[in-house]
């Protein structure tokens, strides 16, 4: 796992104001999870397993859109108006994000 970056100047990050709703769509995913190993323990119908991980992909991929939603439009806002090389850092490595989203 990559090393975590803080944003500077002492603010938060832009979920924090959803953290709450993210930590309840993080534990229905891990419960999604959870119920995946259950039917491949109980021998479950193959498709029926693939069904249930379309789900769990598609639930991280909108957890992962909407982080992503909030560093645009904090993170890289804020760093944008500061402007310097924090900026340039800052839609780099929101275009990085992006870059792996797209190619899972």
């Amino acid at each position: 796992m990559a090393a975590s970056t803080k944003p500077s100047g002492g603010t938060a990050h832009g979920y924090i104001s959803d953290k709450d709703r993210y930590l309840a769509r993080l534990k229905r995913i891990e419960g999604q999870a959870r119920g995946i190993h259950r039917m491949v323990d109980e021998d479950t119908y193959c498709i029926d397993i693939l069904t249930q991980i379309s789900a769990l992909t598609s639930a991280l991929e909108n957890v992962a859109l909407a982080l992503l939603d909030d560093h645009l439009k904090h993170c890289v806002v804020n760093a944008a108006k500061a402007g310097g090389p924090e900026a340039d850092e800052k839609i780099k490595e929101a275009s990085d994000a992006i870059a792996r989203l797209v190619k899972s």
